[in-house]
């Protein structure tokens, strides 16, 4: 190696350990953190709405996946990031309610809770508005089948916060445009009011897509799972927990939308963002 390089690589090493040494344990916290954590975010590339949707399409049409095959892995992508970030043994109980829209997100919901249920957690579903579609009344079938029960009113904030240690709002995806339905809005208050953890799938339900929570009356989850690639929205979200879930985008559909998405580690089917 050039000598001239050698000297200025070391020049280079004794500034940058002066300056570390003269830094407050706080810098040295937040100069870690801006370096390597932060960088690991923005590398992701976070989708737009008409992305998100052109790219389930391409998963569907070209790719030839099936929607329930899609959704089973990131239904269970789902209960694996809720079992790392709130282990049985950290809730106060194992009681989650998983709520469930009408649409994918939904189906996401019901796959979820049949994943947390086998991991020794006691689910519960709350599904107001069902759909007469097969795929699902199978997924229903199924929860039922391992003995997940189905709530049948709409429960108050203070009845989620006497009875669970988690909430899972799985009411809507990335194909959600404002305003919110109004037979909804109850069930989001009563999330918002109850002062329960929170994780939700995909998209904080109420949030818009791209820009973020509404100016009032948001769900701020403390876990976010974002599927196949994170949205707009997620740059908002100021929850301890972001995962990535959903380990089927195949390689060439990452490069065509420069997903630059992160390396998931051995046989993992979610990774922390």
């Amino acid at each position: 190696m050039n000598v001239f390089r050698v000297m200025s690589l070391l020049a280079g090493s004794l500034r940058t350990e002066f300056i570390f040494k003269n830094l407050t344990a706080r810098e040295k916290i937040y100069s870690f953190f801006k370096r390597y954590i932060l960088s690991s975010r923005t590398m992701v590339k976070f989708l737009g709405q008409d992305e998100a949707i052109n790219i389930d399409q391409e998963l569907f049409n070209d790719y030839k996946f099936s929607v329930d095959q899609l959704m089973e892995l990131a239904g269970l992508s789902c209960a694996v990031a809720i079992a790392k970030c709130y282990p049985i043994c950290d809730l106060k109980d194992n009681n989650i309610l998983v709520f469930c829209g009408p649409g994918n997100n939904g189906g996401d919901g019901l796959v979820c809770a049949r994943h947390l249920k086998l991991f020794g957690y006691c689910p519960s579903v709350y599904y107001p508005k069902r759909t007469e579609k097969p795929l699902y009344q199978n997924l229903t079938t199924q929860c039922q089948a391992m003995e997940i029960p189905f709530l049948e009113d709409t429960p108050s904030a203070e009845m989620l916060s006497r009875n669970y240690s988690l909430l899972v709002d799985a009411l809507f995806g990335f194909s959600f445009r404002p305003p919110m339905r109004t037979e909804f809005v109850s069930i989001v208050d009563a999330i918002r009011e109850s002062g329960v953890l929170l994780c939700s799938v995909d998209i904080p339900s109420g949030w818009d897509v791209e820009h973020g929570a509404p100016e009032a009356g948001s769900l701020q989850p403390d876990l976010l799972i974002s599927l196949t690639a994170p949205k707009k929205c997620a740059q908002k979200f100021r929850g301890r927990f972001h995962y990535l879930g959903g380990r089927f985008v195949p390689p060439t559909l990452e490069k065509k939308y420069d997903l630059n998405l992160p390396k998931y580690p051995g046989t993992e089917v979610c990774v922390k963002l």
